[in-house]
């Protein structure tokens, strides 16, 4: 079985490999099911064809999300598994893959197939990154890809040059923090807080991102001490 149940039949996961400037970590895709029986591919992973099979075993895949600018890599994989999908994008993907295919931009304002199940929050404010929060109100589950990460001495398959540098550079092992592109400047921070205000509005439980340990207990208090720097200086 290659995708996790992470909450009984209407979100899975899958964790995969990543390899950036010199480190070695996870990232993680995740499926919703929505209402209609149709699922939603939310940072996908490289979709092999035994992936492609056990995913369509749960329903037929009808979108594809890259919710963040540096979360785009494999959509490709995934349309071509998935020819009859619509892909959404987040903004800033189109430019760094001008060659992608997409079929909207997703903000703030939720697809009207999506809509009573899903909300969207545009993170504004950002340098480097950008991210399309996700709340799915079925399972009050609140899906991020960058903005939290939480990696710990619990987290599997993390190389010890990002163990070093989550460590004693960005000061954020063991504790949940934004990225650090997020840390290392914020284009308006006033705008940044407003964003993230909107998110902790939510009713959110849980908290599923790509890279780290889920959060599952106090969520919104593990959110609110990830983003008190911004929260507090506006």
């Amino acid at each position: 079985m290659l995708l996790t149940p992470c909450i009984a039949d209407q979100i899975w996961l899958r964790a995969y490999p990543v390899r950036l400037a010199g480190t070695r970590f996870e990232a993680r895709m995740t499926i919703i099911r929505l209402a209609s029986g149709q699922l939603i591919l939310h940072s996908p992973c490289e979709i092999t064809p035994p992936l492609a099979r056990e995913i369509s075993a749960l329903g037929p895949v009808a979108h594809v999300v890259a919710p963040g600018n540096f979360h785009h890599l494999h959509v490709a994989t995934a349309q071509a598994a998935f020819p009859t999908a619509k892909t959404w994008i987040c903004p800033g993907v189109a430019r760094r893959d001008p060659n992608l295919k997409y079929d909207g931009v997703l903000g703030d304002v939720v697809p009207s197939v999506w809509a009573g199940e899903i909300d969207l929050a545009l993170v504004e404010g950002t340098r480097i990154m950008r991210e399309v929060a996700m709340f799915h109100r079925a399972s009050r589950t609140l899906i991020l890809v960058d903005l939290i990460e939480n990696f710990t001495d619990a987290t599997p398959n993390t190389g010890g040059a990002l163990k070093f540098l989550f460590k004693y550079v960005f000061h954020m092992w063991n504790k949940p923090r934004p990225a650090p592109e997020y840390q290392m400047g914020w284009r308006d921070r006033h705008a940044a807080a407003t964003s993230l205000r909107r998110i902790l509005a939510w009713d959110f439980q849980r908290i599923i991102l790509s890279h780290g340990d889920l959060i599952d207990r106090n969520a919104r208090d593990a959110a609110m001490a990830a983003w008190s720097k911004i929260l507090q200086s506006t």
